[in-house]
C-alpha cells in the first residue's frame, strides 16, 4: 500500500507543471514514506541537535523578552552557515521536501532576530554598534554565488535553472558563467528584476535563433560554414545591450562574472567583471568566453576609455573559451566577493564522471565512481608527464594535451549542484543549432532539476540574504527597516 502511494507521488513529482505542484507532491510522498517522522524529529548523527535546540529556545526567549542587547551578544556568536553541522549535505538528501524542521525553524527564528535589531524596535542599543555588528557578522558569513558551466546551445538548461530560483527570490546577486553559461549570465546581470520575467519566456530567448543566422548559426555543428566575427558581434547586440561590467551591475546589482582563457601560451585566465575589470565592454567578453577552439577565432576584449568611446583592452591579447581553463572559478569568486557558498548548474558532457549531486553522492555506487575518477584523472595526468617531451615536437598535439589536463584537472561541483538528466544530452549536439521545442524542452528540464534543490538554497541562504538586504539598506543611509523577509518574485 505504501509502495503504491509512494510510487503515485513520485510519478507526480515527475510530471509536476510548476514547483508547487512539485512542492505539494514532495511533502506528501514525505508523509507517505514516513520520511515526515524524520523530518519531525530533532535527532540526528549529522549535525548537534542538542545544541541547536538549545541555541534556537535561547533565541525565542531573548527575541520574546525585548532583551536586545542580549540578544545581540548572542548572535554575535553564531551566525554562521554551518553552525554545529547544520549545512551538512546528508541533512538535505533524506527527504524529498526541505530538511529536519528543528533546523528550518533555527534559520527563521535568527532570521527574525536580526530583522529585529535592524528596526526601530532596537533603538536602545547605539546605532554605531549595530552597524559593526552586521557588518561583521555579514562577512563572518560570506554569500553565495550561482556558477554557470560551459554549456553551447545547452545553455537553455541554465536559463531554467535560473528562472525556477528567480521565481522563489532565492536567486544570488553573484554570477558566473563560462562559454554558454556567460551568455546566461550576462542576461540576468544587464537585465532589471523587473524585466527578467519576460527574458525567460522561451519565445522571446529565441526570437534571434529562428529568424538570424547570427550567433546561433555558430552552434549548428551540420553547416559546412560558422558565422563570422560581424555576424556573431550583431547577433549577441541584439541580445545584450552595451554596457560595460561597471554600468550593467550600476543597473541591475548583480555582480556578473565572466570567465575567458588565454589564447596564446604562457598566458593566464582571467576572470572579468565590474571590480576587477570595470570597464571592459560585456558583449566583447561574452564572444570571448564562447570561443571554442577550432570553431571560433579568438577575441580581443574592448573596454570604454574616460571619455566613453571603445578602445582594445589589451590589444595584444587574444581570449577564449573560458571552459577550458576555469570552469567553475571558485577560488577567484571567494577571493573577490567572500563567496563560500557555490550553487552551480552544470552540463558540459565531458565532466559527469566527475560530478555528482547530494542524492547521488553517498550511495556505494557513487562512492566507487568517483574512487575511479580520481585513479583516472592520476593516471592521464602520469601519462602527460611521461610523453611531455615527445608532446612538445608537436605544438597541435601539445596545446590539445595542455587543454585536456586542464579540462580534467579543475573541480567541477559546488555546494548544491543542479544537474541534468545525464542520458537525454547528447554531446555531438553540444554546439548544434536548437528548435524552438527543443530550448523549451531544455529551459523546463532546468527548472525541474532546480525544484528539488529550492529549499536547500533557501534554508543555506536565507540568513546570508537577510545580512546582505540589511546591510544594502545601511550602505544607502536608511538605518529603519520595515522588518520584510526577501520579497518572493512572481
Amino acid at each position: 500500500m505504501i509502495f503504491k502511494a509512494t510510487r503515485r507521488l513520485q510519478a507526480a513529482m515527475i510530471e509536476a507543471q510548476s514547483y508547487e505542484e512539485w512542492r505539494a507532491a514532495a511533502i506528501a510522498h514525505d508523509k507517505a514514506s514516513g520520511v515526515h517522522e524524520w523530518v519531525e524529529s530533532d535527532e540526528s548523527k549529522y549535525f548537534d541537535y542538542v545544541s541547536i535546540r538549545r541555541r534556537l529556545e535561547k533565541l525565542r526567549k531573548l527575541r520574546a523578552a525585548g532583551d536586545h542587547e542580549r540578544l545581540l551578544y548572542a548572535l554575535n556568536e553564531g551566525v554562521h552557515g554551518n553552525i554545529d553541522g547544520i549545512g551538512r549535505r546528508a541533512l538535505y538528501g533524506k527527504a524529498k521536501f526541505s530538511t529536519k524542521r528543528l533546523i528550518v525553524e533555527y534559520v527563521d527564528e535568527v532570521v527574525q532576530s536580526l530583522e529585529l535589531l535592524a528596526s526601530d524596535a532596537a533603538n536602545d542599543i547605539p546605532f554605531d554598534d549595530r552597524v559593526d555588528f552586521f557588518r561583521r557578522a555579514q562577512h563572518c558569513f560570506g554569500c553565495s554565488a550561482f556558477v554557470m558551466s560551459g554549456a553551447g546551445s545547452l545553455l537553455f538548461f541554465h536559463i531554467g535553472a535560473a528562472k525556477a530560483m528567480w521565481l522563489e527570490g532565492i536567486l544570488p546577486y553573484v554570477l558566473s558563467g563560462s562559454s554558454g553559461g556567460a551568455i546566461v549570465g550576462s542576461l540576468l546581470g544587464t537585465y532589471k528584476s523587473q524585466d527578467l520575467g519576460e527574458l525567460f519566456e522561451p519565445e522571446n530567448l529565441v526570437h534571434d535563433v529562428e529568424r538570424e543566422t547570427g550567433l546561433w548559426s555558430f552552434f549548428d555543428m551540420f553547416k559546412p560554414e560558422y558565422a563570422s566575427v560581424d555576424e556573431v558581434n550583431e547577433a549577441i547586440g541584439r541580445l545584450l545591450p552595451d554596457l560595460t561590467f561597471q554600468e550593467a551591475f550600476e543597473r541591475t546589482g548583480r555582480h556578473m562574472n565572466v570567465s575567458i582563457a588565454a589564447a596564446e601560451k604562457h598566458q593566464t585566465s582571467r576572470l572579468l567583471n565590474a571590480i576587477t575589470t570595470p570597464n571592459v565592454c560585456v558583449r566583447e567578453a561574452v564572444m570571448a568566453s564562447s570561443a571554442v577552439p577550432g570553431f571560433y577565432p579568438p577575441v580581443r576584449l574592448m573596454a570604454r576609455n574616460d571619455q566613453g568611446e571603445k578602445q582594445p583592452y589589451l590589444k595584444s591579447r587574444r581570449w577564449v573559451d573560458g571552459s577550458i581553463s576555469d570552469d567553475l572559478p571558485a577560488k577567484r569568486l571567494s577571493r573577490i566577493y567572500g563567496v563560500n557558498h557555490f550553487i552551480v548548474s552544470q552540463v558540459n558532457p565531458h565532466v559527469f564522471p566527475f560530478v555528482t549531486d547530494t542524492r547521488r553522492g553517498t550511495d556505494p555506487l557513487s562512492i566507487v565512481k568517483a574512487a575511479g575518477s580520481r585513479t583516472a584523472r592520476e593516471w592521464l595526468n602520469a601519462g602527460a608527464t611521461l610523453f611531455e617531451k615527445p608532446l612538445s615536437w608537436n605544438p597541435t598535439l601539445n596545446r590539445m594535451a595542455n587543454a585536456g589536463l586542464s579540462i580534467i584537472n579543475q573541480d567541477y561541483i559546488g555546494d548544491i549542484n543542479i544537474l541534468p538528466d545525464r542520458l537525454l544530452f547528447n554531446p555531438l549536439k553540444l554546439l548544434a543549432h536548437r528548435s524552438l521545442e527543443e530550448v523549451v524542452d531544455l529551459i523546463a528540464m532546468g527548472e525541474r532539476a532546480t525544484w528539488p534543490k529550492i529549499e536547500m538554497i533557501r534554508v543555506q541562504t536565507k540568513i546570508g540574504r537577510t545580512l546582505d538586504r540589511i546591510v544594502g539598506q545601511l550602505d544607502h543611509g536608511a538605518p529603519k527597516l520595515s522588518g520584510s523577509t526577501v520579497r518572493r518574485a512572481g
